[in-house]
């Protein structure tokens, strides 16, 4: 068998592979991905994108070509027992720079992510190649492949990074336990084509006699999630007259003029590795964490793996930090991977009761809840989903507690701003890959040492000064500070933010995660500090 030496094999060419060999060619390191189909999936699989994912595929380079495939903040529709509508999700604001609840369909962003792939060529994208064994050591790891007309071949790397999904073969042969539950209620899931149902937002509809979900997508097509009872035979259900039977319960004959596309009976798993970083092998998405599919977070949830992957790889893989930065990720995501399972487990609850006595009590709560103001601004603007918080690992709190409502750790805002020459852009955009460290008002680096300077350098981190929206002397003649990117606040957004964090200084991560916050009088303490996490 030949060798080959590559820096990075990421194995599953699904969204979060194919998103983080992105970030692999945005920070130049070569890259190979392995994928076991030889085509796309030409079905849709998961349908919802939240405004942190969109921020990911933001950084990759990916968001805009994806989002023109999606449709805009859809909303979210609860209907109790007597299908009446209790609550709706309905986010108005776009904290992250893009909307809230966005509908797509996977073999459409797939393709788009592939494309945007092409543009890299220290990315290799190998199709119809399985891993068969995998070994490491502690300077790589060495896998054995398999092409699918029967050639084999060893790929040696410094990393690899599993997206092969939840039965991940990775997995297994590194033994990491895959520790929850398989939920005893079966559902259909079914994909049609040719939709011509006025009901534009997805709804989850609580009713005891067979709970169900409607999902408007793009192009026509919805999807019809039904509840299998335990004495129905799954086989017996998953006939197309069966299934048209059920759709014809909600929409009439109308059902006789769709084109069933797919029907597909599953399983829900609430499951978490044991672990996600085990040596030079890292697990990603679905073969790191399971979740069921009531919250919209599946996808969500690994993609949010990718973007804290990707830097920490990418910098190691440079010799710009230890491998012990690559293995927080796991103290970095668990907790929140798992308090994403956690509420779609309680949803999925709450939506599949079929005791009528429950459920109206269930309704009723519901109901009482609705009435009062800020409880349904909770249900409303989709707060009650859990916020994502770095406790520990690169990241530097002041004191020794940490809050709930702490700011270091916490995702940056992405509001708009203006550059010098009067573009508007994301701010995402000023800040670029790597670190950035923005004053607000106030330049960075009149206060920092000569040693920080020379460190956060080699990190290429970029250097900001947010000014106040018209604060210089004229629309072509704005403030300006020497040896930073200065930008215009042009909606308050970021002046609101610093206010409410009361310092000047922020260090935001290459994943937008919020590093610290300090003052110019403690900046080089708190860079000292997050230096010493980084070496």
């Amino acid at each position: 068998m030949t060798n080959e030496r590559t820096q990075v094999v990421i194995v599953g060419g699904g969204p979060n592979g194919i998103t983080l060999a992105n970030y692999m060619g945005m920070y130049g390191i070569e890259t190979v991905v392995l994928e076991t189909s030889e085509e796309i999936l030409p079905y849709p699989r998961a349908v919802g994108m939240d405004d942190e994912a969109m921020r990911v595929l933001q950084g990759a380079g990916i968001a805009d070509e994806a989002i023109k495939d999606m449709i805009r903040d859809v909303p979210l529709r609860y209907y109790n027992a007597r299908g009446v509508c209790f609550a709706e999700v309905k986010p108005t604001t776009a904290k992250y720079g893009w909307p809230m609840r966005n509908i797509f369909m996977q073999q459409l962003t797939e393709a788009t992510m592939r494309d945007c792939l092409k543009k890299w060529s220290n990315v290799d994208l190998r199709l119809g190649h399985t891993l068969e064994t995998i070994t490491q050591d502690d300077d790589g790891v060495s896998i054995n492949v398999k092409t699918v007309d029967g050639k084999e071949y060893v790929l040696n790397a410094d990393y690899v990074v599993a997206s092969d999904g939840a039965r991940s073969e990775i997995r297994k042969q590194m033994d990491i336990g895959y520790t929850g539950q398989t939920h005893e209620a079966k559902w259909v899931v079914v994909d049609a084509a040719n939709d011509k149902l006025d009901a534009p937002y997805t709804a989850l509809h609580a009713d005891p006699n067979r709970p169900f979900v409607c999902i408007y997508l793009p192009y026509q097509y919805r999807r019809w999630e039904f509840m299998l009872f335990p004495h129905e035979n799954e086989d017996d259900m998953c006939e197309e007259s069966v299934i048209r039977g059920l759709i014809r319960n909600h929409i009439g004959d109308d059902v006789d003029d769709l084109d069933i596309v797919r029907i597909r009976a599953y399983t829900h798993n609430s499951r978490v590795a044991d672990q996600f970083v085990k040596g030079r092998v890292l697990l990603c998405g679905d073969a790191a964490h399971i979740t069921p599919p009531w919250a919209g977070q599946g996808l969500n949830s690994g993609l949010r793996d990718v973007v804290n992957i990707a830097w920490k790889v990418a910098a190691a893989v440079k010799g710009r930090v230890p491998h012990s930065v690559v293995e927080t990720y796991d103290d970095e995501r668990r907790g929140h991977a798992t308090d994403l399972i956690a509420l779609a487990d309680n949803m999925g609850a709450i939506l599949g009761m079929t005791n009528p006595i429950m459920a109206g009590v269930r309704d009723w709560i519901f109901k009482a809840t609705n009435s009062v103001d800020n409880l349904r601004e909770h249900l409303v603007e989709f707060k009650f989903k859990p916020k994502a918080l770095i406790t520990k690992g690169i990241v530097h709190h002041e004191g020794d507690e940490v809050f709930e409502d702490s700011i270091s750790g916490q995702l940056f805002i992405q509001p708009d701003v203006e550059d010098k020459d009067g573009n508007r852009q994301k701010f995402d955009e000023v800040q670029g890959p790597w670190f950035s460290i923005i004053g607000f008002k106030t330049n960075p680096l009149e206060t920092i040492s000569a040693e920080n300077k020379a460190f956060w350098d080699g990190l290429e981190t970029r250097y900001i000064q947010v000014n106040r929206s018209k604060s210089g002397n004229s629309y072509s003649d704005r403030l300006s500070a020497e040896g930073v990117i200065s930008v215009e606040d042009v909606d308050n957004k970021l002046a609101d933010w610093f206010s409410d964090a009361r310092s000047k200084i922020v260090i935001v991560r290459p994943d937008r995660f919020v590093a610290a916050i300090t003052s110019p009088s403690r900046l080089n303490e708190t860079l000292d500090a997050l230096r010493k996490k980084l070496s």
